[in-house]
């Protein structure tokens, strides 16, 4: 009924639970608000909701398309996509992001510096090789992630498949610059993008502990990320015996809101930032981020005053 191959089996639960056994035919927008009630309680996130309506509402087009179904139940006028989230993204001070990077383990502290420092995605840092960082002409080529397919790591292209440059900061080129002297880039073998894929061998920044093969986001994520997030203060220790609290808005992604806010307050402007967060279209990027752009009214009275000031000095 579902594309479960893209969806979590929470997802599949919350669906079948929330609709009941019955054939494809007979459901009635009664049953889509009963499950969306369901999928509220099991997943407070919006953004993951309105995917997860996506993808039903899809399967229920291709079924009247086939002529299973007379209309689909999803798009009925009582019927209520999850409202886009409304929540403003807030960046983490310089303070918290270098004490995250002093409560990881040596050999992941650059990991902080790729993400706050040049925008990577996480896959995209596990992903790094050694010989895509331009330490001589001061930019970044970002061309490969790490992630996971069929339950496999794989080497794949960034994120819709964008190639970018971006800037190589001289303080994050002497923070890789230490962190390959200590700890050697490793030579690491993968599929290209599916598990049948060719392999491909790239020389990668970061490696698992026992120095063998790629970092797994999730692992990492579970052994050195959050444990650094309580050693910063950034969330609660855990109960013995019980998981790290759930913090999506402090995964590793809040490295790239750091670094847009970062660069926005220096002036840079939104088209540049969104060529090296690797962005499709420069409005995603303003929609997210325009409330950290300085205010104009500060720069306009700056500016009159800077030009009142040259006036009144002659």
């Amino acid at each position: 009924m579902l594309p479960t191959a893209r969806l979590s089996s929470a997802i599949t639960t919350s669906f079948l639970n929330g609709t009941g056994s019955r054939p494809l035919g007979t459901f009635k927008p009664e049953h889509i608000r009963d499950w969306l009630a369901e999928l509220e309680r099991a997943i407070p996130a919006s953004s993951y909701r309105r995917v997860i309506f996506a993808s039903v509402s899809g399967v229920f087009t291709a079924a009247v398309e086939d002529d299973h179904l007379h209309r689909n139940p999803c798009k009925s006028s009582t019927v209520r996509a999850p409202s886009p989230s409304r929540r403003r993204v807030v960046p983490w001070t310089a303070e918290r992001t270098f004490s995250v990077r002093a409560a990881l383990p040596s050999q992941y502290r650059a990991a902080i510096d790729l993400g706050a420092g040049c925008g990577l995605r996480q896959g995209e840092i596990f992903g790094l090789p050694a010989d895509e960082i331009g330490f001589d002409t001061g930019w970044l080529h970002v061309a490969y992630q790490v992630k996971v397919s069929g339950g496999k790591l794989v080497f794949a292209p960034p994120k819709r498949e964008k190639e970018r440059d971006v800037p190589l900061p001289d303080s994050v080129a002497d923070a890789l610059k230490e962190h390959m002297n200590a700890h050697p880039p490793v030579e690491v073998a993968l599929p290209w993008q599916r598990p049948d894929g060719r392999l491909v061998t790239k020389r990668l920044l970061f490696v698992r502990p026992d120095g063998e093969g790629a970092v797994r986001r999730t692992d990492f994520n579970t052994r050195f990320w959050k444990p650094s997030l309580v050693a910063a203060g950034v969330i609660p220790e855990p109960n013995p015996g019980e998981r790290h609290l759930a913090a999506r808005e402090h995964g590793m992604h809040a490295l790239r809101h750091f670094y847009a806010s970062v660069l926005l307050d220096a002036g840079e402007n939104v088209k540049a930032l969104s060529t090296y967060l690797g962005h499709t279209d420069p409005g995603f990027t303003l929609r997210v981020y325009t409330h950290l752009m300085p205010a104009s009214d500060g720069r306009s009275r700056k500016a009159i005053d800077a030009m009142y000031s040259s006036k009144i000095a002659r």
